[in-house]
């Protein structure tokens, strides 16, 4: 009797161990809860933009880290690491992309590369280093396996 009942019981195991990957998986995005933090962005003062200064966020620094999902999007979008420290020192910093969850802060760096792809590359401080977090095309949709 056992035997006819094998398959489903599998079937229930399976489905039921999907349901728990699905739901658990990394990089999960967490619906907004009250205690999400409100960001307020000071008015822009006549000068530069690139020259506005965010707390945590220094353009100078000397070490990078790639993440590997960056890593992957710049091969794809034929962008090599001169690039994303050309737009970290000379890009403009998206205001209204800036985003704070419970892993900290990220700076979105806009700016035109030296071959003419205009780009957006998130930074995350992370204690004296930048990690680079992505890299987008904005003019172009490049096909790419990244995860």
């Amino acid at each position: 009797m056992l035997k006819k009942y094998l398959p489903y019981i599998a079937l229930v195991a399976a489905a039921g161990l999907l349901f728990f990957i699905k739901r658990n998986q990394r990089g999960r995005v967490q619906p907004p809860t009250e205690q999400t933090e409100r960001i307020t962005v000071p008015p822009v003062m006549p000068g530069k933009p690139e020259q506005k200064q965010y707390e945590g966020f220094d353009r100078n620094t000397s070490h990078l880290i790639f993440s590997k999902h960056a890593k992957c999007r710049m091969d794809c979008r034929h962008i090599d690491e001169a690039e994303v420290r050309e737009i970290l020192k000379n890009g403009v910093v998206n205001e209204k992309k800036i985003q704070r969850d419970k892993r900290g802060m990220t700076y979105p760096v806009e700016g035109t590369t030296r071959d003419g792809q205009r780009v957006r590359i998130v930074f995350a401080p992370k204690d004296d280093v930048l990690v680079v977090v992505t890299v987008i095309d904005l003019g172009t949709e490049w096909s790419c396996d990244c995860n």
